[in-house]
Order: structure tokens, then sequence, then C-alpha cells
């Protein structure tokens, strides 16, 4: 803002006295003045540069600067000084051309009644002038940031609008409407009906009264609901949050946002779907142990307790004090040892069922013998490849891809309808890979998706519990092929090259059936 106690003026002028008589009439109109007069090119570039001048005065036409050369000067240096022409013997002609080049006014020396008005109408219009660019280039600012932040923000950004008719419109959408509505914000704003008619019918009634409750109570307005962009078969989960307040009009005006959630509530699906999985197998293991512990005291006490009892009748005779004949004693000596081995042979079998022995032997030794037991009581040849002299596994490891070989034995038997198995068990990059495929009818997706497949959950459990990938995969004509890579040590190390290793085994994935793109379902 100028100071008009102290203004400071550039005067293009080679005459002292015509200076002289400007300054007296600045002075004489409440201007202190601080002036320098030039009357070159080079004296007028220099004093551009040293000072910030409120007005130029300047001649028309000196012998070695004229008035367009004062202008073209000023622009050079991207300056905002008003120049105002004080000179004399100049033509209408040539007065209206200076004017046009960008002048402020223009006066002869002769009368001077104007000088004051206008260098005080100047100053006020380039203050006016600077104010704008200042307001001007502070909104280019605002407006840069806040696309920005719209830009990186995940969602779209909007305003949304309710009259007093009930009618609806959208003042402001950010360029994220795009991606996740599939309409650009130009033709939502347009059309901004275009809006509802992408929410699934079931949402559209929670949608709209959400919204008019916002309106009359002034509080924020969340809404969560399902919407299906034209031209795409997938559903999407939307968030909508929005803070409304009143204006002076009537109307209602919401800033807010919306927010593509769809893979929260896959996540939350998942994790309640999880959290099932997990009680119906907790479920099912508790009612196995219940049936082994069940099968176990059955055993012991038809099996052991029945061949003890056998024991103690025939000993029974031989405590009689009557004199018997050596060959009785002997045949009761060989029944005797008979049911001896009996419980031998049971309490044998009791104890492999609930831990083998052949584990102390290393996993290749126990799945080869597994193997082996599987072939002799089903009759399904089964063979074991392993390309590894030794395979060095800690106790709980070598358990688990036991069970999980056991296991996959077991459903073959029960399930698959084969003649032969192929089983390979090799050792590579630190990491362990069990392999079985059988010949027979190929498990399904319905089947892998079955609630009751606890035989596969439970293997798959057990692999994601050491870190590793279970996959199971079934072909018609092929069979059914089961896969699990997991890694022996350093789990977390290990466990990045799974991924590379996959592929030279077939196509494996963690813990999930099957790849496929599913429409993402309501909850």
């Amino acid at each position: 803002m100028v100071n008009e106690e102290k203004l400071k003026i550039l005067m293009v002028e080679h005459s002292a006295e015509d200076a002289d008589r400007v300054l007296q009439i600045l002075l004489q109109g409440g201007f202190q003045t601080e002036c320098l007069c030039v009357s070159t090119a080079a004296a007028l570039h220099d004093a551009l540069l040293i000072r910030d001048w409120d007005v130029i005065l300047s001649d028309y036409d000196l012998p070695q600067l004229n008035a367009q050369e004062v202008l073209q000067a000023i622009r050079t240096q991207y300056l905002d000084i008003p120049l105002i022409i004080v000179s004399s013997h100049v033509g209408e002609e040539a007065a209206e051309h200076i004017m046009a080049l960008g002048a402020y006014d223009f006066m002869m020396k002769e009368n001077l009644a104007r000088l004051m008005p206008a260098i005080r109408r100047s100053l006020h219009e380039v203050g006016n002038y600077q104010r704008f660019i200042t307001a001007q280039t502070a909104l280019q600012k605002s407006e840069a940031l806040f696309q920005a932040i719209t830009s990186n923000l995940p969602g779209v950004v909007f305003q949304f609008l309710l009259s007093v008719n009930k009618k609806t419109s959208f003042p402001y959408v950010s360029d994220a409407s795009e991606t996740l509505l599939g309409l650009s914000p130009q033709k939502l704003m347009d059309k901004p009906e275009l809006f509802p008619e992408l929410i699934l019918p079931d949402d559209r009634k929670s949608y709209h009264q959400l919204m008019i409750t916002s309106a009359e109570q002034l509080a924020t307005w969340n809404w969560e609901g399902c919407i299906q962009v034209k031209g795409d078969s997938d559903i999407k989960w939307i968030s909508l949050r929005a803070t409304p307040r009143r204006m002076p009009d009537g109307t209602t005006l919401w800033d807010g946002i919306m927010i593509n959630i769809t893979r929260n509530k896959l996540a939350e699906r998942e994790i309640v779907r999880s959290r099932e999985q997990l009680a119906e197998l907790s479920s099912y293991l508790q009612k196995v142990k219940e049936q082994e512990r069940a099968r176990i005291a059955r055993e012991i006490h038809d099996d052991i307790g029945g061949t003890l009892t056998a024991i103690k009748c025939e000993l029974f005779p031989c405590m009689d004090t009557t004199a018997r004949k050596p060959e009785f004693y002997q045949q009761k000596s060989k029944s005797i040892e008979s049911l001896v081995d009996r419980v031998i042979d049971s309490t044998r079998r009791i104890s492999l069922d609930l831990r083998p022995g052949i584990l102390d032997c290393g996993i290749i030794a126990a799945v080869q013998w597994q193997a082996k037991e599987f072939s002799d009581r089903t009759g399904i040849v089964c063979k074991v490849s392993c390309i590894n002299d030794e395979i060095a596994l800690d106790s709980d490891l070598a358990i688990a891809v036991f069970r999980v070989f056991q296991e996959t034995l077991t459903n073959i038997s029960k399930h698959a309808n084969a003649s032969r198995v192929q089983v390979k068990l090799v050792e590579l990059e630190g990491l362990i890979l069990l392999e079985v495929i059988d010949n027979g009818c190929g498990i399904t997706d319905i089947d892998m998706e079955k609630q009751a497949s606890f035989g596969i959950r439970g293997m798959r459990e057990r692999c994601q519990q050491l870190k590793g990938n279970f996959h199971i995969s079934g072909d018609a004509e092929k069979g059914t092929k089961v896969t699990i890579l997991i890694p022996m040590s350093n789990l977390e190390y290990q466990s990045g090259h799974i991924d590379r290793l996959e592929g030279e085994f077939g196509e494996t994935q963690q813990s999930e059936p099957m790849k496929k793109k599913k429409k993402v379902s309501r909850l």
C-alpha cells in the first residue's frame, strides 16, 4: 500500500525546470516525494533495478529516450508501475497510440490540473490490481493443493446438494469418480440421478433414508452399500461419509467422500468364515479325539483285556493241587504263550497308531513304511521316489509331513477308487516337497469346498502353521494331486523361496483350493 506522504517517483525528463514544476504541484497536493530523474535508456534500466517505484512520469520524446522505450523497459522487467505521459507538442493520434500501448494517462505540460487526480487514480487501481493478483495466486495455490489432496485420497471427494423441493445435485465431484463409479465428474454433475441407479435395489432404501435423516438432523451421513458399475460384472462395496450444513436458501450441502471398501468386506467375510471353520475344526478334532479315546479303550478292553482274562483262565487249572500229566501242562503253556503274543501284538499296534516308532528312523523310512503298509492293507500299488539319501527334519515337521501323508492315503482309500499311487519326497534348497498323485476319479471343486472336508482342512492348517503351502487339485481323467511345500528351518528366510520353486513342481497356491476370480457377494 502506497504511503501518500512519501511518493517514490521515477521521472523521465531532461528539463530540470519542467521536473521542478511537477514536483512543486505534487507537494502542493499533499505528497512528500522521493524523486529520481533519468534521460537515457541505461539510466532508466539501472533505476528500475535499484528501487520499487510507485509511478513513472515520462516525457513523450527525449533525444535519447522515448515513451515507447520506457514501456518496453517496464515490461521487460515484469513490473506493475503506472506510466503517465507528461509532454508537449504531441498530436492526438500519437497520444492515442501510446495509450493503446499501455500508458495509463497522457497530459500536456501546459495543463497539469489532472496530474494529481491521475496519480491518485493510478495508485488506487494498481493497488487493486496487486490485491487481485495476490488473491488469484492464493486461489490457484489453494486449488492446486486441493486437487493434489483429492487426487491422492483413496476415494471420491464430493459435494452433494439437496434442495428445498428435494431435488439433488453434485456441485463438485473429484476425478476419482471415473475409477470408482465408472462415471466422469462432469457426467455425474450433469446427471446426479445416475449415482442412485448404480446402487443395488436392496440398498437404495437405506441410502435415501439416511440422507433424509442427515438433512433433517444435520448429522453426519454414514452409509454403506453395494453398487454395480454398468458394463462390469463385479459388485463393489461403497462407504459414503459426509458432513451436512444448512445454506441460507434452505438447501442442505454435504461435503464428503466415497471409498471402495470391497477389500475390507471381503476380509471381514474371510475372518468370519475362518472363525466358523476354526470352530468347526475344533469341534471335529474334539469329536475325533473322543472317538480315538473310545477306540483305544475298546481295544484295550476287548483285545488286551480279553486276552489277559483268557490267560488267567488258562492259569487257573494249573494252580489246582491235583496231580496232572505233563502233557496237560505243556498244552496250557503253549496256549498261554500264544495269548501273550496276542497281547504283545495288540500293544505294538496301538502304540504304532498313536505314534509310529519308524519316525525315529527318519521321514524317508517312515513314508516308505506307511506306503508299504497301505499297499498291503488296500491292494493299491504305492510307489515312493526320493532323490535324497537322507532328509533331516525336526520332530514337529516330521510328524506334520507324515500325518499329511497318512491323511492323503486315507482319502485315497475312501474316495479315489484308484489302483496306483505315486509319491515324491524331495529336499530342495531348504524346503521339503511331498507330492502324492493317484490315478483315481479326481477330486472336484465341490468336494474341496464342502464344509465337512475336515481332512483337507486339517492338512491345510498343518501346512499353514509351518509357513508352508498346501495345494490339492483334481482331474476326472488324471486323478488327484496333493502337494505340500514347507520350509525346513529359518522359516522367515526360507519362505521367500516358495513362490519361485512352486513353478518347478506344478502350479500351487497358498491355502486356497483354486485360483478363481469370483464375484463379490453380499455378506
